[in-house]
C-alpha cells in the first residue's frame, strides 16, 4: 500500500513540477537576478525536502529514484543557468529515447503497475470530489446585499496609523441596531420607582424603552410612595422634607409643588380618584393607622373612612372611583380588604385573601376593574398574586416571583420589583396575553415601589436635568492603619461604649461609630452607646446554641441588647422573616418619648414576633419558639435593620435549633465582613500560628 501511494504522490509531483517549471522558463526570459536568486532558494528548499522523502523510502527498501526528484534537479540547474537550457533538454530527450526503448522490450506490462495507475486515477477523481463538496458546504447561500460606504481618513491619519495606543481597535464592529422593543412595553409612558442610596430614599422615574433614569423629586429628605394621576400629569408622594411625613403633589408641567396634607402625624401612602380631584392616604393618628380620603383644592378636611383598631394601610382606588382595597390587620392576620364608597361601614368591608399562612400586602387594581394585584411572602419567597372581583372570594393566582406589583396602562402586564444578591430588577410580566417576563431597568440594591402611567416624562420635569443615577456621597469614611508585619491589622477602642469589650477591628470601627451617630440622630438617643457584645477573645468558650467559629472573634461583630425586648413599652420590637429556608429578624427601635409625635420614626405595619410566649404555659408556642402578639403595638419607631444595612451591618440568620434554644435566635447579632470567610478576617488580627486548632490544615 505504501508503494502504491508513494507513487501516486510521485505523479502529482511531477505534473506540478513540469507546470511550474513551464511558468519559470516563461518568467527567466525577462527575470532579473534577484528574482532568479529567489526562485533558486524556492526550488532549492523543495529540492531538499524529496531528497529527504526519497531518502526515507529508500532507507526501508521500497523505491528507487523518480521522476519528480529528477524534474526537480533539472530545474534548479536551470534556475542557476540559464545558459544550460539546451543541455538540460539533451538530458530530457536522452531519457525520453530510454523509457521507449525498454517499453518495446517490454512484450507484457506488470499487472501491478496497471492497478496502481487505476488505483491513482480513483484517488485523484475523490481528491476533486471532496474539494467540490468542501467548496459547495463552505460558500454563503441566500441573497447577500452588500452596502459600500466610502470613508474619508483625516489627512494626517493612514489605516495603520490608526491603531491607538490609548484605544482599542474594534475590528469587524457591526452597525449599531436599534434593539426591538418587548412587545410587554409597546404601551410605552414612564415608569417611577424608589431608590434608597446612602441612607437616603428619592423617587426616580425612566421613560419606557429608555434605560437612563433621572431624580425627579429631589429634596434632601426622604420622598417615597409614588402615585401618579389618572391624566399622568402629576405625581404624588410622600415625604419628610418639612421634618415630618406629609403628603405632596407634584406638578410635572409647572414644575410646582404642593403640600397636601399639615399634621405633626405621620402620613403616606397616597392613591388618586379616578377623576384626579382626591386622595386616598394612610395617616396615623389616636394612636392607630388608618385611611383618610382629602380633596386636592383643599376645599376640606380630611375625612376618615376606616375606624378599626387593627392597622390599615398602602389604600389603591378604583378605577370605577367607588371601591378602595388595602391591608389590614384586623382578624389578627394581614389580607387584603375591599372597601366600598356606597356603603361606608368599616365592618363590612371584604377580607379577599383570607389566609393565615401569608402577610399580603400592595394591592393594586387593573385598569378595567376586574383584577387586583398583591404581593406576599410565600413558602419563604415573594411572589406576585392576581386575583379576581367576581366573585370576591375567587382564589388568587401566582404570577410570579416579586414584590409591590402596579399595572401597565392598557392592563395587559404588571411591573414589579425582583431582589437579587447585589441589586434590584424591575419586571414586567403579562397577565391577559401570552408572552414572556421581560427587564425594563436594573437599579441599585433596595429600590421598591414602581408606578405606570401611559404619559411619557416631559423633559422640563426632570429637576436633575436627565442625569443618571447619581452615586451619593459616603456615609463614613474607614480609616484604616496597615502594619508592615502580621498580623496587619489591630483592634480599635469604641470610644464611650458600654460592653465587655468595647473594641472592634481597625477595618470596621469607622462604620459603626456612623451608625451610632445616625441611630442617635433618628431615634432621639444613644441606642449604640450600651451594647450586649463587641469584641471576643479566641479563648472564649461559646454558649450552647452559639456559633464556636464566632464573628464576634474577628472584630467583625456586635450585638445589641437582647434584653430590651423587655419594658413598658420595650425599647425594640422584633418582626419574624422567613426568607427560603431560613429564618431572619427585623429590629425596630422605638424613638425617644419626647418624639412620640411624629417628628421621628414611623408606625410600625406588621405585628411583633413574641419570644416571652414561648415560657408561659403555652405548649404550641413553646414548640414553636414563640407566636405573634396580640396586635401591633402603637408608637413610632425607627427600621434598625434597614439603618445597618445602609452601613454595611448585615443581620445574621438563626440557627436550626432557634426554636430550643434561645442563644440562636441571632436577632440581636449583626457582622460586617465584607465579602471575607471567617478564617480570612481571623488572619487579619491573628497568624496562623496563633488560630491554633482554629487555622486550616491540609488533609493527608
Amino acid at each position: 500500500m505504501l508503494i502504491r501511494l508513494y507513487r501516486v504522490t510521485d505523479k502529482f509531483g511531477v505534473l506540478a513540477i513540469k507546470l511550474i517549471d513551464q511558468f519559470i522558463q516563461h518568467l527567466l526570459s525577462g527575470a532579473t537576478d534577484l528574482v532568479r536568486f529567489i526562485l533558486w532558494v524556492i526550488y532549492s528548499v523543495v529540492g531538499i525536502f524529496f531528497r529527504m522523502a526519497r531518502g526515507v523510502l529508500n532507507w526501508v527498501g521500497l523505491v528507487e529514484g523518480g521522476a519528480g526528484t529528477r524534474a526537480i534537479q533539472d530545474t534548479v540547474r536551470l534556475i542557476q543557468s540559464p545558459q544550460s537550457v539546451s543541455a538540460v533538454m539533451a538530458r530530457r530527450a536522452e531519457r525520453s529515447r530510454m523509457r521507449q526503448d525498454a517499453s518495446v522490450n517490454q512484450l507484457i506490462e506488470d499487472p501491478l503497475k496497471t492497478q496502481n495507475r487505476v488505483l491513482g486515477y480513483i484517488i485523484l477523481f475523490m481528491g476533486f470530489a471532496l474539494l467540490g463538496v468542501f467548496l459547495w458546504a463552505t460558500t454563503p447561500r441566500g441573497n447577500i446585499n452588500i452596502h459600500t460606504t466610502n470613508l474619508t481618513l483625516p489627512p494626517n491619519l493612514s489605516i495603520v496609523q490608526g491603531l491607538s495606543p490609548t484605544l482599542p481597535a474594534i475590528l469587524n464592529t457591526a452597525i449599531p441596531t436599534t434593539t426591538p422593543l418587548s412587545s410587554l412595553l409597546e404601551v410605552r409612558g414612564s415608569i417611577a420607582f424608589v431608590v434608597r442610596e446612602g441612607g437616603q430614599e428619592d423617587i426616580w422615574v425612566v421613560n419606557v424603552g429608555d434605560n437612563i433614569p433621572a431624580r425627579l423629586v429631589n429634596s434632601s429628605a426622604d420622598d417615597r410612595d409614588p402615585a401618579w394621576s389618572p391624566d399622568g400629569s402629576k405625581l404624588a408622594y410622600a415625604s419628610r422634607q418639612d421634618g415630618n411625613w406629609e403628603i405632596y403633589v407634584y406638578d410635572l408641567l409647572s414644575g410646582d409643588t404642593l403640600r397636601l396634607t399639615f399634621d405633626l402625624s405621620y402620613q403616606g401612602h397616597p392613591s388618586w380618584s379616578n377623576d384626579g380631584q382626591y386622595l386616598v392616604y394612610e395617616s396615623y393618628q389616636g394612636e392607630n393607622l388608618d385611611l383618610y380620603i382629602t380633596p386636592l383644592d383643599g376645599s376640606q378636611a380630611p375625612i376618615r373612612i376606616t375606624e378599626n383598631p387593627a392597622p390599615d394601610f398602602s389604600p389603591s382606588w378604583s378605577p370605577n372611583g367607588r371601591q378602595v382595597v388595602f391591608t389590614s390587620l384586623r382578624g389578627g392576620t394581614q389580607d387584603i380588604y375591599l372597601f366600598s364608597l356606597d356603603d361606608p361601614r368599616d365592618e363590612v368591608a371584604v377580607n379577599l385573601t383570607q389566609t393565615d399562612s401569608r402577610n399580603e400586602d400592595f394591592a393594586s387594581w387593573s385598569p378595567n376593574g376586574e383584577l387586583v394585584a398583591f404581593s406576599a411572602y410565600d413558602e419563604g419567597l415573594s411572589k406576585v398574586f392576581v386575583t379576581s372581583l367576581q366573585p370576591t372570594n375567587a382564589t388568587p393566582q401566582v404570577l410570579e416571583r416579586g414584590k409591590m406589583p402596579s399595572w401597565s396602562p392598557d392592563g395587559a402586564a404588571l411591573v414589579f420589583i425582583v431582589d437579587s444578591i447585589d441589586s434590584t430588577h424591575l419586571i414586567v410580566s403579562p397577565v391577559t396575553q401570552s408572552g414572556i417576563a421581560t427587564q425594563v431597568i436594573a437599579l441599585p440594591g433596595g429600590s421598591y415601589g414602581s408606578v405606570w402611567t401611559a404619559s411619557p416624562l416631559p423633559v422640563e420635569a426632570t429637576r436633575s436635568n436627565g442625569l443618571p443615577l447619581a452615586v451619593p456621597a459616603d456615609l463614613y469614611n474607614e480609616q484604616v492603619i496597615e502594619f508592615s508585619t502580621e498580623p496587619r491589622y489591630r483592634l480599635d477602642t469604641l470610644a464611650d461604649v458600654i460592653a465587655p469589650h468595647p473594641v472592634l477591628s481597625d477595618r470596621v470601627n469607622d462604620s459603626f461609630n456612623a451608625l451610632r451617630e445616625r441611630t442617635l440622630t433618628l431615634t432621639g438617643y444613644d441606642f449604640l452607646g450600651q451594647i450586649e457584645d463587641a469584641f471576643w477573645r479566641i479563648d472564649r468558650p461559646p454558649q450552647p446554641g452559639e456559633a464556636r467559629r464566632n464573628w464576634h472573634m474577628t472584630g467583625r461583630a456586635f450585638a445589641i441588647n437582647r434584653n430590651a425586648l423587655a419594658g413598658f413599652p420595650p425599647p425594640i420590637e422584633v418582626i419574624r422573616e422567613d426568607i427560603g429556608v431560613e429564618t431572619f429578624w427585623r429590629v425596630y427601635v422605638r424613638v425617644a418619648e419626647d418624639a412620640q409625635n411624629g417628628q421621628l420614626g414611623e408606625p410600625l405595619r406588621a405585628i411583633p414576633w413574641d419570644f416571652a410566649s414561648r415560657n408561659q404555659g403555652d405548649v404550641e408556642a413553646y414548640n414553636q419558639g414563640g407566636r405573634l402578639r396580640e396586635g401591633v403595638p402603637s408608637g413610632y419607631y425607627v427600621d434598625f435593620t434597614q439603618l445597618a444595612t445602609d452601613y454595611g451591618w448585615q443581620r445574621m440568620a438563626a440557627s436550626g435549633d432557634w426554636r430550643a434554644n434561645f442563644n440562636a435566635i441571632n436577632f440581636w447579632l449583626f457582622r460586617k465582613d465584607d465579602g471575607l470567610e471567617w478564617l480570612d478576617a481571623m488572619l487579619e488580627l491573628y497568624t496562623e500560628v496563633q488560630l491554633g486548632g482554629f487555622a486550616s490544615t491540609t488533609n493527608p
